[in-house]
């Protein structure tokens, strides 16, 4: 038995693998179009998870108004087949059509011809699924688990136990516990191997602390730049240079819904400060006791200065 392998044109390769358009911006590499709810128009279960709500309110309002209406039209198309419905009349049967496709039961009308009853029984059917199918996809949008985590707007590296240290901040807003959290902090920069092939490449950057049992309040997260760190050795310039970003990825059970939320957040080259540090965010009251200030949360100063 032989087999023809069919050369696919170059049109039919760029529907099947389109052009992904990568730019960089303020320092981060972007990805046009990644994450944004319409280009999941190919899967249609994808788009109405990630559809913002009052699209996804207004496209099921409108769905319902349609299935209707056609119903109605197809309704008249049979004459005289709902009892006690004006001949003609498109919003009487129209209604009639909302009470099947909603299985209320009727009340003044009902179906009096073999046609009409060919036709509720096709919407009563219609309706059953269409309801599971909304009920199913509200359900999945509300369940979603979703983390409400800061992390500061930039991140420093400063001297810390006579090391440099990069630095950042993450807090958790909600007034719960992440349980069993993990911080995982990577470096995407550009290289040329010793072949001289151009490759972006991925370095996972090992942190003082990775995991904590209880994610509560705020979590400074630390990696000390040794000989060993692919930031050993750079300068703001070869970041910049490089294209260097930081992906910082955060994962934990939420201790509400006993489900895994997850956090991302990524730092471009610009948004590295070198010989800074974060300003004090913990503070006494004349009492002994601690509060935390999430006023300075953002807030950093040059090492040259004195905190204020």
């Amino acid at each position: 038995m032989k087999f023809r392998l069919k050369r696919l044109s170059r049109k039919k390769q760029q529907r099947l693998i389109p052009r992904i358009q990568i730019q960089v911006r303020d320092g981060k590499f972007e990805i046009m179009g990644i994450g944004a709810w319409h280009s999941y128009w190919r899967d249609p279960y994808h788009l109405l998870l990630t559809i913002p709500w009052t699209a996804f309110l207004i496209l099921i309002f409108t769905s319902y108004i349609t299935i209707n209406a056609l119903f109605a039209l197809a309704y008249l198309i049979g004459g005289d087949c709902i009892a006690n419905a004006r001949p003609g009349s498109f919003l009487d049967v129209f209604f009639f059509s909302v009470q099947t496709l909603a299985s209320i039961g009727y009340g003044a009308m009902y179906p009096k011809t073999t046609y009409a009853n060919i036709i509720v029984t096709i919407e009563a059917m219609i309706g059953l699924v269409g309801i599971a199918v909304m009920t199913g996809l509200a359900f999945a949008r509300f369940s979603r688990p979703t983390a409400r985590v800061v992390f500061s707007r930039v991140a420093v590296i400063t001297p810390h136990n006579a090391m440099p240290t990069l630095i950042f901040r993450s807090a958790n807003k909600r007034r719960n516990i992440i349980l069993e959290a993990q911080m995982r902090v990577y470096l995407m920069r550009d290289e040329v191997t010793l072949e001289g092939q151009f490759i972006r490449r991925f370095h996972d950057l090992k942190l003082l602390t990775n995991q904590t049992p209880s994610f509560t309040l705020s979590w400074s997260v630390m990696h000390v730049i040794d000989e060993f760190s692919p930031l050993y050795g750079m300068t703001p310039e070869s970041l910049t240079q490089t294209n260097t970003i930081l992906i910082v990825s955060l994962s934990g059970l939420d201790e509400t819904v006993s489900q895994v939320v997850h956090a991302r957040h990524t730092y471009g080259a610009n948004e590295i400060l070198w010989n800074n540090q974060f300003a004090d965010i913990f503070h006494h009251t004349p009492d002994g006791d601690r509060y935390i200030d999430y006023n300075r949360f953002h807030d950093v100063f040059p090492l040259d200065d004195e905190k204020s």
